[in-house]
């Protein structure tokens, strides 16, 4: 469920969303939106995030 702007309720997901914006450093929204492609198993998150951060490095 979100809430009027748009943030995830869940305090569960919000933590996860942390975690892996952290971890990774990916901005916390993109972490958001990964959770709610991916669900929350936390290696398919991590494969993800950081695929989508290597995308992002100039050539």
């Amino acid at each position: 469920m979100t809430t009027g702007d748009g943030r995830e309720d869940d305090p569960g997901i919000q933590f996860l969303a942390r975690r892996l914006a952290k971890e990774v450093g990916i901005p916390e929204a993109e972490a958001r939106g990964l959770i709610k492609l991916i669900g929350t198993n936390w290696s398919s998150l991590l494969r993800e995030a950081r695929f989508l951060k290597k995308q992002r490095r100039p050539f």
